[in-house]
């Protein structure tokens, strides 16, 4: 008879926490090797398995609820590729804000989360409670998305009834938003009541400063929206050549200005009651991240020319402003400094993503600035303090 064997100890599994790394440089590598590959213009089927591996991967983790891997993956590129991290954030933010959704013996279906950044000017500001109760502009403001022609007409639409501040929305990950947009999805397909627990939950309640009665206020928000239609509707095609998706662009930013205008008042009615008299300022309306990118940016740039303004007023005399790329743990901003011969009288920084073109945003600082007056503008390869 055998004599019984002492069993071999198992290999006690890797941490949580080394498994995940694992799979942030799993993911980082991917996009790496794509990055350069792109660069390169070396197509073919192995780069296309690559490009379907890599979206697969990021749907999975979406599905999954694993923002750690995928902003991990993402602060990895940052550190290793411009290229890559420019690759993957973008396929993350669209796989997380346009999701594919498919039927045995259905059509393929695509549920789209967009927002409209809108910087609102009132007396007193906003009041939250007083948001959405106007029924009658709510349903004009969903039919106008259609009208004006940024919406196919067979396309199911729903607006949030809450307008996002800025602190709201910037809690929203990326997993959290393809979540709403399958719940959203099942709203507008299902006739019986769906909950919406992550929907539910990205609505926490406005936060930041409060207004006197006589105070005039700025302040942004988002108008978060679901489109639901058929993966194939043709209104959505862009032409593959690069000048009839110029065109193609060109055409629909024409609509979308003309929407503004003709949608304010609606928009207006939504937020406050008519008799507020707000005036709203739009920012483009983009795929969830992207609108929300671009509100972000546009409200650091408007608080930078305010802190500038404040002080250019104190000092009532001619100044200079220093424009350049500044470290502020471990994040790069454009650090604009207001000076008077030598002396400094105000110092701002405006948030400056990786891989932006630098050119394009010390223009928009310097564009800024002359609207203060300021045109003795130096620009430096980078800040010294």
């Amino acid at each position: 008879m055998p004599k019984n064997k002492r069993p071999v100890p198992r290999k006690s599994a890797p941490p949580a926490e080394e498994k995940e790394e694992v799979l942030m440089a799993a993911l980082c590598g991917l996009a790496l090797e794509l990055a350069e590959r792109e660069e390169a213009d070396t197509l073919g089927d192995e780069l296309a398995q690559k490009e379907l591996e890599l979206a697969r991967l990021v749907r999975r983790y979406l599905a999954q609820h694993k923002d750690d891997i995928l902003y991990g993956a993402i602060d990895v590129a940052s550190h290793e590729d411009v290229g890559a991290y420019q690759l993957l954030r973008a396929t993350v933010e669209e796989a997380a804000a346009s999701v594919t959704l498919r039927r045995e013996g259905a059509p393929a279906q695509e549920i789209d989360a967009f927002a409209i950044p809108v910087f609102v000017h009132s007396q007193g500001g906003l009041v939250e409670a007083e948001g959405f109760q106007d029924e009658e502009a709510y349903d004009a403001l969903l039919a106008s998305l259609r009208s004006a022609g940024l919406e196919s007409e067979r396309a199911k639409l729903v607006i949030v009834r809450h307008a996002y501040d800025a602190a709201e929305a910037s809690r929203i990950t990326y997993s959290q938003l393809h979540t709403m947009a399958r719940e959203a999805a099942s709203a507008l397909t299902d006739k019986k009541v769906s909950e919406a627990p992550a929907l539910q939950r990205s609505i926490a309640g406005w936060s930041g400063a409060t207004f006197g009665t006589a105070d005039e206020a700025v302040e942004l928000r988002f108008l978060v929206g679901f489109s639901l239609k058929r993966a194939d509707d043709p209104f959505y095609a862009v032409p593959e050549d690069e000048a009839g998706a110029e065109a193609w662009f060109d055409a629909r930013m024409a609509r979308y200005r003309q929407w503004t205008e003709d949608a304010a008042p609606l928009v207006a009615r939504c937020l406050a009651p008519r008799e507020r008299g707000l005036r709203l300022n739009f920012l483009y309306q983009d795929l969830f991240f992207g609108a929300r990118q671009q509100g972000m940016a546009e409200q650091a740039m408007l608080a930078l020319m305010a802190t500038l303004g404040q002080a250019l007023a104190a000092h009532g005399g001619p100044a200079t402003a220093v424009i350049a790329p500044a470290d502020v743990g471990g994040e790069m901003v454009l650090r604009v400094q207001l000076k008077a011969g030598d002396r400094l009288l105000a110092s701002g920084d405006r948030p400056f993503d990786l891989g932006s073109d630098l050119q394009v945003e010390v223009d928009d600082v310097r564009d800024a600035l002359a609207t203060l007056g300021i045109s003795d503008v130096t620009v430096v390869e980078r800040h010294a303090g």
